[in-house]
């Protein structure tokens, strides 16, 4: 069936008044950092008082995946950007 009579803007309005984007919720956790609420803090790896994320493991990983990607741009010859890193820092 088909409908046979345009909808309003109050009505499409109304329709629409529960799609609205919401702010998140931020809280502070023990470490001082903010966080989402019902999410593990991503300074710290705590959520309700427990240790769930181990940053230290993560951090390292992350080194040794920026160390590999840049040895393999090395290698095959292209930019690292170090020399703009060195640049940045030089001028301050």
């Amino acid at each position: 069936m088909v409908v046979r009579m345009r909808a309003n803007r109050s009505k499409t309005g109304m329709r629409r008044s529960h799609a609205a984007i919401s702010s998140k919720h931020v809280s502070k956790c023990s470490c001082g950092a903010n966080y989402i609420s019902h999410r593990a803090c991503q300074e710290c790896g705590k959520y309700n008082g427990r240790m769930v994320i181990d940053i230290v493991a993560r951090t390292k990983r992350e080194q040794r995946r920026t160390k590999k990607r840049t040895t393999e741009m090395r290698a095959s010859g292209r930019d690292t950007g170090e020399a703009k890193e060195k640049e940045t820092t030089a001028k301050k």
